[in-house]
């Protein structure tokens, strides 16, 4: 199943920042469009979508005491100025994302051609929701916060028969979420259940704290590509949540990402090639060959007679052979006086015959 569109994926999560303010939402966008352009990153900022007169129970709609229901109410958009910040977004060089909380918000998201779904960890079994999501055929990210084992092999497979190219996000639904609660680890059993699905992390560490870099590079040498953290700006005396991010913090973000790639190197499915800094410095600690008595030509060098004919020592000079090119069965070429080194045109060996082996052989040592 194809899942490029997800390979080194940062989600950038403006929730119900934007605070039911269309200039709010373009800020936001503005400044972290830049940071995006400054690093070379792909990026999503991802909106939230939600049917609001139909989402909220009508008796519940003036309730101010329940938070949830009190901020969905103040921060509501209309289907055109939610379009005003999908646009901005794809002017700013981001991709445009959201998260669908009801059939009518997916229907939005197809109307402004998202290339990605998100869902959301509560609605990660909402069934009803997640078949509408399905016809659209778009790729999907889920979150897997609280989810039972059973929910989430149940989840991949209903994605997997559909041909769906789908993520799954590694999320602790608590926020902010200190370091003993990030449990990283199941990344690995995620990786190790899921092998043909891209695992990421959605995190919420606090904000005051470098602990959300520690957790890139932790996240990182784990094998994730993909990520997503909540975003947002300190604009007109708004305070920002604790596990929001500001603009300089996504910034570092991003530099952690590059420099943990650095760091990891050679990708976990190869061996990777040796530096020739590498090669050079271990040469220097290579035993060569050399001869513990005068040797006539026509000597066979065996196991049975290596502690009578020769010894290994330090340095390794240009040209020698060492105790890994010394074999069984192999016969002088030419004489060698005691202590001298063997070199590699002085024995019938397969090692002469291979050019490019031979020429290694003189390029090392002294």
């Amino acid at each position: 199943m194809n899942r490029e569109i997800f390979e080194d994926l940062f989600v950038l999560e403006m929730t119900n920042n934007h605070l039911g303010s269309v200039e709010r939402g373009l800020e936001i966008i503005k400044a972290f469009s830049r940071i995006v352009r400054f690093n070379n990153v792909r990026a999503a900022i991802k909106l939230q979508f939600r049917d609001v007169d139909n989402f909220i129970h009508k008796d519940f709609r003036d309730r101010k005491d329940i938070r949830y229901i009190r901020r969905t109410q103040e921060t509501r958009l209309s289907d055109e100025q939610y379009g005003v910040l999908v646009d901005a977004i794809r002017e700013g060089g981001c991709i445009p994302m959201a998260t669908p909380f009801d059939e009518h918000s997916v229907d939005l998201c197809m109307e402004f051609n998202m290339p990605i779904i998100k869902v959301a960890s509560a609605d990660s079994n909402d069934w009803i929701l997640l078949e509408k999501i399905a016809k659209t055929k778009r790729p999907v990210i889920v979150s897997l916060a609280g989810m039972s084992l059973k929910d989430s092999d149940d989840l991949v497979t209903f994605f997997e028969n559909r041909n769906i190219p789908l993520a799954l996000n590694h999320c602790i639904a608590a926020y902010p979420t200190k370091v003993g609660e990030l449990e990283l680890n199941q990344v690995d059993f995620l990786r190790n259940r899921y092998p043909n699905h891209m695992i990421g992390v959605s995190s919420h560490e606090g904000n005051d704290t470098n602990d959300y870099l520690d957790a890139m590079y932790v996240s990182v040498a784990k094998g994730c590509r993909m990520f997503e953290r909540h975003i947002d700006i300190e604009t007109d005396g708004v305070k920002i949540s604790p596990y929001s991010f500001r603009p300089e913090q996504i910034d570092a973000w991003f530099k952690a990402y590059k420099r943990a790639l650095e760091m990891c190197g050679s990708p976990a499915s190869s061996r990777k090639l040796p530096m020739e800094k590498e090669t050079d410095f271990l040469d220097n600690y290579i035993r060569g060959v050399y001869a513990k008595r005068d040797l006539p030509a026509g000597h066979v060098l065996t196991n049975e007679s290596y502690g009578r004919d020769v010894y290994l020592a330090i340095p390794l000079q240009k040209g020698q052979i060492s105790c890994r090119e010394l074999m069984n069965g192999e016969a002088l070429l030419n004489p060698i006086e005691k202590d001298k080194a063997i070199k590699i045109d002085d024995v019938d060996s397969p090692y002469a015959g291979n050019s490019e082996l031979k020429k290694y052989i003189y390029n090392r040592g002294l």
